[in-house]
């Protein structure tokens, strides 16, 4: 099969197309010939040696896909060969043929493109656990969103607006908060232009929201917390400005405030299978209906990975960027 490897730790010209193996299901395990695999931040910080894959994960990038189902390691899988599906990996999914686990797919109903299928696991496994689980977010509350013209942010924007929240994102240009709203972003800040802190609790009659989805960490976290209500809750998911903060404890602690986050390539297989239940019970009817999307950017042909991973580092796109594999 084609496939890109890293070659080793580097940037997007690393990215190599080979050819190797198809790789053999084993017990509880199917494998799924790929027609689409989504590219996400972890990706380039696997290839620049900074987010190495859990044990007994392929060393390929690759961490959600659509596809056949086209054999199985056991009768478990048995049933679905021959349909398709779009999965969460611990990796592989940059290849025409990737393992994946039941319980850690979901079937693409009718009327969702394969594309669209491909950008849909990663960020709404994150969100929906992040925001819905972790984040305790209930209907009328406020929800920040940073990178609001993310793959993950605008994945929030849309889920949050479909189960009854206000949406405030930043983005780092009019452009994308012009976007962000056309996805259903009540509101949207330019930080390079304000002080988001000031423009939320502005926009909150300053009372703060009540839950923060962070990917910055650093120097965000207290200004995060400082967005807050009391009994806020900040949830984070990235420290892409730094992975060291200082916070007063004694505001927090009057504010009542929670400070939780979580990562999801290493959780268990058991872990995941949960979460893509309850996904597939509470918000697959709406991907079903049509009322859920995922926001595209570009779709890229597999030998085109490194220039994939370069838009998205330049920080230029506006939703999920794919890859073209079958």
């Amino acid at each position: 099969m084609r496939a890109v490897k890293i070659s080793e730790s580097g940037g997007p010209e690393v990215l190599k197309l080979v050819e190797q193996p198809v790789p053999s299901p084993g017990p509880g395990e199917v494998l799924v010939k790929v027609a689409y695999a989504g590219v996400n931040r972890p990706d380039c910080l696997q290839r620049a040696g900074l987010y190495p894959p859990p044990p007994g994960a392929s060393e390929l990038p690759g961490l959600e896909i659509s596809g056949t189902v086209v054999g199985a390691g056991d009768s478990i899988g048995a049933d679905w060969i021959g349909r398709r599906v779009c999965a969460l990996v611990n990796g592989g999914g940059y290849a025409q043929y990737c393992l994946a686990r039941p319980g850690s797919f979901l079937p693409v109903p009718e009327g969702l493109p394969m594309e669209q299928a491909a950008a849909m696991p990663e960020t709404l496994f994150t969100v929906w656990h992040n925001v819905f689980q972790r984040g305790l977010a209930r209907d009328d509350e406020t929800l920040l969103v940073h990178g609001g013209t993310s793959g993950i942010g605008s994945m929030a924007i849309k889920l949050a607006k479909l189960f009854g929240l206000t949406v405030i994102v930043t983005c780092g240009s009019d452009e994308k908060c012009a976007a962000a709203r056309s996805m259903g972003a009540d509101y949207a800040i330019n930080y390079k232009e304000s002080d988001f802190v000031e423009e939320v609790r502005s926009i909150t009659n300053k009372a703060g929201c009540q839950i923060v989805l962070d990917m910055v960490a650093g120097d965000y976290t207290q200004r995060n917390l400082d967005c807050l209500a009391a009994e806020g809750r900040l949830v984070t998911i990235a420290v892409l400005g730094g992975a060291k903060a200082e916070i007063n404890m004694a505001k927090l602690m009057m504010r009542r405030q929670t400070i939780t986050g979580s990562t999801l390539r290493a959780r268990s297989d058991t872990f995941k299978q949960l979460l893509a239940a309850e996904i597939e019970r509470e918000v697959w009817p709406l991907v079903a209906q049509g009322l859920l999307r995922p926001q595209m950017d570009e779709i890229f042909p597999l030998a085109e990975a490194a220039e994939a991973h370069r838009r998205m580092e330049a920080g230029d796109h506006v939703g999920k960027i794919v890859l073209a594999v079958d």
